[in-house]
């Protein structure tokens, strides 16, 4: 089950740029005559993110932090020589300092080619620049890659379709529920796959969002937010219209509207008709005979609420709809 949720062409693809950088990297590194050349091919590696903003903002940290290890590193072995006590002191400080700033994950690559230094006893002009172009060359590799990345708006619309036709079979659902009065079978699986799939969408906003360095739009990232904030309400009404013992007739026309904000369910409707509907149904229920019961009186006030809550919901995308 696990295997088949990956999706094996994105991963084939991208360990395959993966590879063939690294080894790029490792024979520029090597036609350059640096020593340590597969240093270069590791960096590399250890550069590639999973979009344009987290690679760059990696590599300026990487690049500061490289920095501090070569003034920590030569502390350290200006006062002790080069010792193993003096490298475990060196990665000592570094490892603190890394951590503390959020560097976390450069303390391991710096610190390979701290090792250099270590091994041969010397941090000699020449080897300084041999380190220094090591980490360029792989740096700079790691963020060629990921320049290739492009947006995935294709695989947005497609996850942004699972959204929508998980609300829509939501919607249905409790167009033919609310009028029912034996709800014992009517369960709230189907919010599960909905929060899955808006988790799978907003995943691929935010890394499409990433993707693009200049003049991003985030119509993406808050398309989601507006239907996570949708998800939230119709869980409320799920829970008001199980809450509905008693069923008086405004419930088959609640449930007609429901039905209807279902079958108009789509992308680009403003849901203003859909709007007009449901206030002409407020008005029609508020003009129609006062209860006769305690029950009918407090079915009706849930029904009220309910469509309190659709307008609600109808009127967070019309403003998204308006807003773009």
């Amino acid at each position: 089950m696990f295997f088949r949720r990956i999706d094996w062409r994105a991963q084939i693809v991208m360990s395959l740029k993966i590879a063939v950088a690294a080894v790029i990297s490792i024979a520029l590194a090597g036609e350059l005559g640096l020593r340590y050349s597969a240093t270069a091919g590791i960096i590399t590696v250890l550069s590639i993110r999973n979009t344009k903003k987290e690679t760059l903002k990696s590599a300026v940290y990487r690049g500061i932090a490289f920095f501090c290890a070569l003034a920590l590193a030569a502390s350290c072995f200006f006062v002790f020589g080069y010792t193993l006590c003096a490298f475990a002191l060196y990665l000592l400080l570094f490892a603190l300092l890394c951590l503390c700033a959020g560097w976390k994950e450069a303390i391991a690559m710096d610190s390979v080619l701290i090792t250099h230094f270590y091994g041969e006893k010397s941090m000699s002009g020449e080897l300084l620049v041999n380190e220094a172009m090591l980490f360029l060359i792989g740096t700079a590799m790691g963020i060629l890659v990921n320049l290739h990345l492009h947006r995935k708006e294709g695989e947005f619309a497609r996850l942004a379709d699972q959204v929508d036709d998980q609300i829509r079979e939501i919607l249905r659902r409790m167009s033919r529920w609310l009028p029912r009065e034996d709800k014992a079978d009517y369960h709230s699986h189907c919010f599960e796959k909905l929060e899955e799939a808006l988790e799978k969408a907003k995943l691929c906003a935010a890394a499409n969002y990433d993707n693009h360095l200049f003049g991003r739009d985030s119509y993406e990232l808050d398309y989601i937010r507006m239907r996570e904030r949708q998800s939230i309400l119709l869980q409320e009404i799920y829970s008001n219209i199980k809450k509905l013992e008693h069923l008086p007739k405004q419930a088959e026309q609640v449930a007609e509207l429901i039905g209807e904000i279902e079958r108009g369910y789509h992308r680009e409707n403003t849901v203003e008709g859909l709007l007009e509907r449901l206030q002409r149904l407020f008005l029609e229920i508020k003009g129609q005979s006062l209860p006769v019961s305690r029950e009918e009186f407090e079915a009706r006030a849930i029904l009220f609420y309910i469509l309190m809550q659709l307008r609600t919901l109808l009127q967070l995308k019309r403003d998204f709809i308006l807003s773009r």
